[in-house]
Parts: structure tokens; C-alpha cells; sequence
């Protein structure tokens, strides 16, 4: 059964998911909980936590945690390449689409990267236009600017300073 807590960080309300013992979600906000779905801390949970906690304070840089992100064969291609894209690093969807192997699949990238479970884990802040501007986040466009900044990056205005 999945297990869901919610905790209050410096970027907003985060919920963090874990079932059979591997994190599964991490999203801002409320989740639409079905019946198999419980409120409860667990020790995964609580780890997870922590990891971000660190993260925010600037004294994590990965996570080691144990995940498992559910989504279509592209979608999980897609959040691979996500996670080699290092810490105060951007890549825009382009970059993303080509590692890839599929040049021309921006939009399906960007879709992706709309899907991702494991916000901050799965690190899709990282993602950017390939003109440097901050475009979609499900966190909101505050929150992945306030990421990039923790991760080193200047904001001007809508544009990442490369």
C-alpha cells in the first residue's frame, strides 16, 4: 500500500510517496489520494525528507535514496538523462532530446519532464529553453528559480545567465 506524508520546506508544502519500501513521488502540494492510499510517516519517508532538507541547505548535492519512477518507456528515457545532468548545471529540452537519440522530440521531452514523479530527485528543474529561459515546472516558475539559484545559477529576469 502507498504511504504519503506531507512536510513544510522552505519552497512550500512537498509530499513525498513511498510503496514497498522505495520512494516513489515527491510533488508539491496536495496529492489526490485514492482509497489505497494512506497518510503515514515512514522510515523511507523520513530519510527522503532529510535528503531534502540537506538539499535545500545547500549541503546535498545527490540523493541516495531508493526510487522508482512508474511511467511509459520514453518517459523513463527521458528522466535517465535527466539525472546526468549535474548539480548548478542546465540543459534545455533540445539538449535533453538529442541525448536521447530523438532530435526532434522536444515537445515529448518537455511532456515528460511535466510527468515526472520525483520532483528535485529526478532533477527536471534542471531543464531549461534553448535560450536560457525558465519555462514550465510543476513546482511553478518561483520554485525552479529559487532551485537553480541554491545550485548556483543568476536569474535575470525569465533567463538563466549561462
Amino acid at each position: 500500500m502507498k504511504k504519503i506524508f506531507y512536510y513544510h520546506k522552505s519552497v512550500g508544502k512537498i509530499g513525498i510517496g513511498e510503496e514497498n519500501g522505495v520512494i516513489t513521488d515527491v510533488f508539491f502540494g496536495d496529492y489526490s489520494m485514492p482509497d489505497t492510499v494512506t497518510i503515514q510517516e515512514t522510515a523511507i519517508i523520513k530519510e527522503a525528507s532529510q535528503q531534502l532538507d540537506e538539499y535545500l541547505e545547500g549541503r546535498r548535492k545527490r540523493f541516495d535514496l531508493p526510487v522508482f519512477a512508474k511511467g511509459t518507456p520514453f518517459q523513463l528515457l527521458v528522466w535517465e538523462a535527466l539525472k546526468t545532468i549535474p548539480y548548478g548545471e542546465t540543459r534545455s529540452y533540445k539538449d535533453i532530446a538529442i541525448q536521447i537519440g530523438k532530435a526532434k522530440a522536444c515537445r515529448a521531452v518537455g511532456m515528460a519532464n511535466n510527468r515526472n514523479p520525483l520532483s528535485i530527485v529526478i532533477p527536471c528543474h534542471r531543464v531549461i529553453g534553448s535560450k536560457g529561459e525558465l519555462v514550465g515546472y510543476g513546482g511553478g516558475l518561483d520554485i525552479k528559480k529559487q532551485l537553480l539559484c541554491l545550485e548556483g545559477k543568476k536569474i535575470m529576469g525569465k533567463k538563466v545567465i549561462l
